[in-house]
């Protein structure tokens, strides 16, 4: 006779502690058997050497080893939700499903369906608010309709924070209700067809950054972000507990920053659409030259503008860019070389450790001047001025692009005044 369970889904919040689903489902009468799922249908569309798979499967490693420390232990699995679905339920009494939302168009849908199969076999599927403080609804205009504009919505976000809304889910408490389990197999990065990556990662550790956040951000040279956007996005840290201390450290602008991102999230939410096409719908009436030569230039970091470069080279070596310098490259493919958004875009989805749809495509669209509350598309970012005042003594440029300065650097691939007369014409033309 089979033990009745619960199962807790996890996807992106890689973690026991304060996990809003997993304290759920602990609180339930069953015993709770964690499960991950390396998902087929993402996976199948990532390099062998995709760094982000390393990641996760060192961090299901020590998930697998705590659960152990409590008798019971995480069920891996490799292939696609459809098709492991119905196989649990054959090996296991399953009663009900725990999880977490997820926002994305894929996750969305994936949810839906497996919600529709979960009733037809009598099985409950909830779903949990844990990767942000305001979701979905939450944070809406009196009118009841989404906001489009950051500050008024940041000022009905800030509004309505208190300490109830980063309070932690005391999930340790009842770690008695864990599925008493032998160890089970964990498919090898092998297996599925990936090599382990030697990129180092950040690690948690951000609190001694808060104090000079808002003085620092802005200057690529400096160590001085937090890094913890990688964490955020697999939740191998709680966004509840980074809003508290953002809170506790009176660190104003990073907590705009964390605003930003479920800003960015409720837009994808609200406009699906907006993941793939112009937020605003005109801009996809721009005629892109998309050169296929000057974009390679780009993604190599030889466009001749040494901070686009410095920015291209260091996500190229380590899967990460400064701030400041996303919007500057991202500003110079699609307004100097009038080359599409997506096309920078998918190169982000492609290299950033931190990757995050909702942000990437609401910080492109931004740049390009297609997205909601974007930069008017006739601000053209300035590589030189940029230079000037994020980084006067180029010290970052030198670290990236060590070949600056000398014969041996290329010459830039377009000149400033005519690429802004250009996309200035381009752009007018389409939005007239």
């Amino acid at each position: 006779m089979k033990t009745p369970i619960t199962i807790f889904w996890f996807r992106r919040d890689l973690r026991l502690e304060d996990n809003a689903g997993l304290y759920h489902a602990l609180n339930n009468v069953t015993p709770v058997l964690a499960l991950f799922i390396f998902d087929k249908n993402i996976l199948d569309k990532l390099s062998e050497d995709d760094a982000r798979v390393t990641f996760i499967f060192q961090t299901i490693e020590s998930l697998k080893k705590e659960l152990q420390q409590y008798g019971s232990d995480l069920l891996v699995k490799y292939g696609t939700p459809e098709k492991i679905w119905p196989q649990i339920l054959k090996d296991y009494k399953v009663e009900e499903v725990y999880t977490n939302h997820d926002y994305e168009p894929y996750a969305r849908e994936r949810d839906d369906n497996l919600a529709e199969f979960l009733t037809s076999e009598e099985i409950a599927f909830r779903t949990f608010k844990d990767q942000v403080i305001f979701e979905k609804d939450e944070i809406l205009k009196g009118d009841k309709t989404p906001y489009t504009v950051f500050t008024p919505y940041y000022k009905q976000w800030q509004a309505k924070l208190d300490d109830f809304y980063f309070k932690a889910y005391p999930t340790k408490k009842y770690f008695k209700n864990l599925f008493q389990t032998e160890h089970l197999v964990l498919p090898s990065l092998k297996e599925m067809g990936f090599k382990a990556s030697s990129q180092e990662f950040p690690k948690i550790n951000y609190k001694n950054k808060l104090d000079d956040y808002a003085e620092q951000r802005d200057f690529p040279a400096m160590e001085s972000t937090t890094r913890i956007g990688l964490h955020l996005r697999f939740g191998t840290v709680s966004i509840r507990k980074a809003v508290k201390d953002a809170v506790e450290a009176k660190s104003n602008v990073w907590l705009s920053e964390l605003a930003w991102r479920e800003f960015y999230m409720m837009i994808l939410w609200h406009f699906p659409y907006a993941a793939y096409d112009s937020f605003k719908k005109q801009y996809d009436k721009i005629k892109w030259r998309n050169n296929e030569t000057e974009f390679k230039a780009w993604c190599e970091g030889n466009t001749g503008y040494p901070i686009v470069d410095a920015g291209m080279r260091q996500l190229n070596e380590t899967g990460f860019m400064h701030n400041r310098v996303r919007m500057v490259v991202a500003s110079f493919l699609s307004k100097h070389l009038l080359i599409d958004w997506r096309w920078g875009e998918n190169y982000f989805a492609e290299k950033l450790l931190d990757y995050e749809m909702a942000s990437n495509v609401g910080g492109w669209q931004w740049a390009a001047g297609s997205g909601n509350d974007a930069a008017p598309y006739f601000r053209v970012f300035n590589p030189e001025l940029q230079t000037k005042r994020f980084d006067p003594k180029f010290e970052y440029i030198k670290k990236w692009v060590p070949e600056y300065g000398t014969k041996k650097y290329a010459q830039p691939i377009v000149e400033h005044t005519f690429a802004r007369e250009r996309v200035l014409k381009v752009f007018k033309e389409a939005l007239s």
